[in-house]
């Protein structure tokens, strides 16, 4: 499924729910999940889970998630969830793959093991549909993400929002939306192996 057939899937699963239908999203930031937020609330209930474990730096992961619980409180967008902070998750999931390049099979560690998490509490809460906010960074891969959020559906029995945040201009739009609200925007997703070659 290319990143046009995703957006038209989440349209085309939008215009058929009833308004209220509740939503977890996985939020990485309050940045990202702007835009994302902008565009769902318009048909959804939406909670916003915070479930960042490859945020490793415990200031920055408390810095991002002060920024997402802001964001919410003053546009009451969405309703909040919070997690555990538990670097080791991540380093469990990830071992082994510390030297893989951004972008590779580390990233796509990464991503499983958030939006599994994701699935797991939006089947314990009874949400009709899960989704994340990865989608809005140009660096983030699209395509993987849908098809592990596709495979959690079938394994936890809770629908997947297909969606490109990116795309229709959606990273831009989450940069207008982070300059208007005055939210820190960091420079690296947070996994400090990232952290270690953003330079490069």
């Amino acid at each position: 499924m290319n990143r046009c057939d995703m957006n038209k899937k989440m349209l085309e699963i939008m215009d058929k729910v009833p308004a209220g239908t509740r939503l977890l999203l996985h939020s990485c930031c309050g940045p990202c999940s702007s835009r994302c937020l902008e565009t769902l609330k318009e048909k959804f209930a939406v909670t916003v889970l915070y479930y960042n474990p490859n945020i490793t730096d415990r200031a920055e992961y408390e810095k991002r998630k002060g920024e997402q619980i802001r964001l919410l409180r003053e546009t009451g967008w969405a309703d909040f969830l919070d997690c555990d902070y538990d670097p080791a998750a991540f380093f469990s999931a990830v071992k082994g793959l510390e030297e893989e390049k951004e972008g590779g099979a580390r990233c796509y560690c990464c991503y499983e093991l958030r939006l599994a998490e994701t699935a797991r509490v939006a089947a314990e809460k009874g949400f009709a549909f899960f989704c994340t906010t990865l989608s809005v960074s140009p660096h983030k891969n699209a395509q993987w993400i849908n098809e592990i959020g596709e495979r959690l559906e079938k394994e936890y029995g809770v629908q997947w929002l297909y969606s490109d945040f990116k795309k229709q201009n959606g990273y831009l739009r989450s940069v207008e939306l982070a300059k208007e609200f005055h939210l820190y925007r960091q420079n690296y997703c947070g996994c400090v192996f990232s952290d270690w070659t953003k330079g490069q």
